[in-house]
Order: structure tokens, then C-alpha cells, then sequence
């Protein structure tokens, strides 16, 4: 069953995107909880001009996200964090670490919940990397260092 998702769900689409879902997904979970709708004729005609629209806003926002890509990508944090003399942090490096670090260390204001973290968390000292999704396919790789204080 053909479905136009009305926000992003993650692992299926994107707001307007057009996708073909199993019936029951569709009509149990999708729709009563307002986050797609049926794909007939008119709302796919109005889903067309809906993208029409947003044609010249999403260019210019990719082109944006692009460029703070690659100003991102040759970025090395250094985040400082209570540790053990095993090399064991006390508590953890996630993404709200990361996000406070790009602001004060190079004036970046990204959102925390776009910073990926593998593992989630970082409990041990050493040399990492982190995702940072800007805009729907453009990535941008952030290396950090966590050091004990």
C-alpha cells in the first residue's frame, strides 16, 4: 500500500516522500497516528506541488549543509572529562558533549540530537569519531580526543 509520509520516520522516509508500506502498518499505525496519509490521485497531485515549492528552499539548504560539511569535517575536538588512572571516565562522553564542544572551541551550533556517537557513549579515554547528519544524505565526520582533566 503507497503511502505519503507528513514527517520524517526514521528507517522508511521523509516528510512527502512517497512509500509503499505493508496495509496493515499503514492503517493500524501510520495514519490513525497522523504521521502519513493514503497516496490517492489528489493528494499525490498536492504532494507534486508541495515539492514544486520546496524545490528552491531545499536547494539552498543543501547547499548550506554542504558547505558546513566541509568546514565540520576537518574539525579535532578535544574534550576534557574527569577520568580514573585506568583510563576510565567517570560518567560518559555523548553527543551534548560534543555539541557544547563545537560551540566554544570553533563556534558551531549543531543540534545534539544530529550527532552520532558509535556506541552512544564514550567511557574511556582515547581517540574517536562522531556523525554528524546536516541535512537528509549530507554527513559531515567530526574527530575527537577525549582527555582526563
Amino acid at each position: 500500500m503507497e503511502v505519503i509520509l507528513k514527517r520524517d520516520i526514521p528507517n522508511l522516509g521523509y516528510a512527502n516522500d512517497l512509500v509503499t508500506v505493508k496495509p496493515g502498518y499503514a492503517r493500524n499505525y501510520l495514519i490513525p497516528k497522523g504521521m502519513a496519509s493514503f497516496a490517492t490521485e489528489g493528494n499525490k497531485k498536492a504532494r507534486e506541488e508541495i515539492l514544486r515549492q520546496k524545490a528552491y528552499k531545499e536547494e539552498k539548504l543543501r547547499k548550506e549543509a554542504e558547505t558546513k560539511a566541509e568546514a565540520l569535517n576537518g574539525v579535532k575536538l578535544k574534550i576534557g572529562a574527569k577520568a580514573g588512572t585506568s583510563g576510565k571516565i567517570f560518567g560518559s562522553v555523548n553527543a551534548v558533549q560534543i555539541a557544547n564542544a563545537l560551540k566554544e572551541q570553533y563556534d558551531y551550533d549543531i543540534d545534539r540530537k544530529k550527532i552520532e556517537v558509535d556506541g552512544d557513549a564514550i567511557k574511556e579515554l582515547g581517540s574517536y569519531e562522531a556523525t554528524v547528519k546536516l541535512y537528509k544524505d549530507i554527513e559531515a565526520k567530526i574527530q575527537f580526543e577525549v582527555v582526563g582533566e
